[in-house]
């Protein structure tokens, strides 16, 4: 799956669930984000994208299965540097974000939860 195509099925999904636009378009920023550093940063052959809801909450979670950096960590990025700056959005809108191995060779979850806005 390619980042564009995680976007658009994370957006699908959660307009289906009828959740609030704002929320929409905050979620599948952070999919991106994420998404994009397992393609990035990781020699995945495969990544996937998963969201869940509860009535308050989102859960969105990146799982690769390659080998890349150590835990993914929120880097300062130069006012001209053209990258650097996606895992400081993720943690600016969420109300948390973690990483952890999968357990099965290289591959890594990375997660956030984020806050429902009220519709």
């Amino acid at each position: 799956m390619a980042v564009g195509e995680a976007r658009h099925r994370a957006r699908q999904q959660l307009q289906e669930w009828g959740i609030a636009p704002d929320s929409v378009d905050t979620a599948v920023l952070v999919v991106s984000e994420l998404f994009t550093n397992a393609v990035v940063h990781t020699s995945s052959e495969s990544i996937t994208c998963a969201v869940g809801a509860t009535p308050d909450q989102l859960l969105i979670k990146v799982v690769d299965d390659g080998t890349g950096q150590s835990r993914p960590s929120p880097q300062r990025a130069c006012p001209q540097d053209e990258d650097g700056r996606g895992l400081m959005l993720v943690k600016g809108v969420s109300q948390r974000w973690g990483a952890s191995p999968t357990g099965v060779g290289g591959g890594q979850v990375v997660w956030a939860v984020l806050r429902l806005a009220r519709a």
